[in-house]
Formats: structure tokens, C-alpha cells, sequence
């Protein structure tokens, strides 16, 4: 393929990167001078770039992670990953594509919230929409918004996303009510959009804290059914990192 070649075809995958007809993008492309052709992929590349870092930045705002966490230096040696899912389908959120969901259980502090972010800033780099909450808040934000008849745009946010991130699930009790309306988030995201659920409770013993154990049950059934328990075992992170437990 020679230079001229090579430059037309760069510039007609340009026009189309930022949504120009094909019909301009063929004219520019036979006409144009090759020098004129250089200087146009320049100019699309680096607005096409700049359209791709806004759009994270976006992405990462709109998410409303409580702090910044990647994979970068993630210790991985206390987790025990389900069989058939890999290291890096969780790392690359490959399972996102395919509409899976992870439920994260282990102890306070044993790295499931950081593992949860991280999968969601990996799936705004890939230019998904996430949403992250834990669940006390989701359920008290729903709760309001069923108050005011505004329930329907919770719910719209929610249809949105392609990640949902619901974090400590079990840390605080919830009312038959909150239970209710957390059932029917889950059910937005069921075979629609992958869910992540961090725990520290096991499977059977949701219903004490959702005060409905048919509830749970219908939850855990839609949660399980296209998705992967990831268990993180061994002493929390936070303790060992502790200069409290150093001196101890």
C-alpha cells in the first residue's frame, strides 16, 4: 500500500471518528492534496483524542467514586477467584460486555470496595457509563425519590449505566420499604447491565439485614444467576497497614 493510499484510508476512518458524512469524507479523501491530507489526520487525531479524554473524565465524574482506585499494584494473593473467570476478565472488564455481575464477599476491610472502584474506572476507560453507591445511600436517594414522585429518574440513571456498583451491603440494616426498592434496582440491572455487589455477608444471611428473607431470596436469585462470586479471605488490608496493629 503506498503513503497516498495509506493517507486516505487514515483520513476517511478520521472524518467518520468524528461523525462526517461518508459522501465528505470520500470527496476530501480522492481530491485533496496529500500534504492537505497529512494536516487533516493531524487535526482529527489529536480532536478525536481530546473527545476520548473528555469522555472519560465524564465518565469518572458522573460515576462518583468516593476516591480514585486502579488495578495498579492490586494484591490479588488473598482472593479466590470463581472458576472459569480470569484475573484479567475482572481487571479488563470483560465481564461487563457480556452482562455478568460479581458479588465481592470478605471481611471489613479485605479490599472488595477497592476492587469494585477499580472495575469501574477500568470500564470508564472503555467508555462505559458506571454507576457507584453504596447501598444505605442508594436506598435512602430512592426512598426520597419515591417521596417525591421522582422515582422514575433514579431508575433512569440507573438504565443508563452498563456497570451498577452497590457497596456495603450488610454493613447497615435496612427497612421493608428500602429492601423493596433495592430489589427493583436490582431488577433494572437483571440479564440488562452487569452489577457488582461488595459484601461482608454470605449469600444466606442477606435476609437480616434486607428484613425480608423472600426478598433476599429473589435477589440473590437474579444477582446469581448471571453472575460470580469472588471471595477475599485471609485478614483485612487496613489492620496489617495499621501502625496501630504494627505496635500491638
Amino acid at each position: 500500500m503506498s503513503a497516498r493510499t495509506e493517507l486516505e484510508a487514515r483520513a476517511r476512518a478520521a472524518f467518520r471518528a468524528v461523525m462526517l458524512s461518508n459522501h465528505t469524507a470520500e470527496k476530501f479523501a480522492s481530491e485533496a492534496a496529500t500534504r492537505d491530507l497529512r494536516l487533516i489526520c493531524e487535526v482529527f487525531d489529536e480532536e478525536v483524542a481530546w473527545r476520548e479524554k473528555s469522555k472519560r473524565e465524564r465518565l469518572l465524574k458522573r460515576a462518583r467514586f468516593p476516591v480514585p482506585k486502579t488495578f495498579e499494584g492490586y494484591d490479588w494473593s488473598r482472593i479466590r477467584m470463581p472458576e472459569g473467570v480470569a484475573r484479567e476478565a475482572v481487571e479488563s472488564c470483560e465481564f461487563v460486555g457480556r452482562m455478568r455481575s460479581l458479588v465481592l464477599y470478605g471481611g471489613v476491610g479485605s479490599g472488595k470496595t477497592h476492587m469494585a472502584i477499580a472495575c469501574g474506572t477500568a470500564a470508564c476507560s472503555r467508555g462505559l457509563s458506571v454507576m457507584f453507591s453504596t447501598v444505605s445511600d442508594l436506598v435512602a436517594r430512592v426512598q426520597r425519590a419515591e417521596e417525591a414522585g421522582a422515582l422514575d429518574r433514579v431508575f433512569r440513571e440507573v438504565e443508563r449505566a452498563g456497570l451498577v456498583i452497590l457497596d456495603e451491603l450488610g454493613y447497615l440494616p435496612i427497612d421493608r420499604q428500602g429492601a423493596r426498592l433495592l430489589f427493583r434496582v436490582v431488577s433494572k440491572c437483571y440479564e440488562r447491565r452487569s452489577l457488582i455487589v461488595a459484601t461482608n455477608l454470605e449469600l444466606s444471611r442477606w435476609g437480616s439485614v434486607l428484613a425480608d428473607d423472600q426478598m433476599a431470596a429473589a435477589m440473590i436469585d437474579r444477582i446469581i444467576h448471571c453472575g460470580h462470586l469472588v471471595v477475599f479471605e485471609g485478614p483485612t488490608k487496613r489492620m496489617e497497614a495499621s501502625p496501630m496493629a504494627r505496635r500491638a
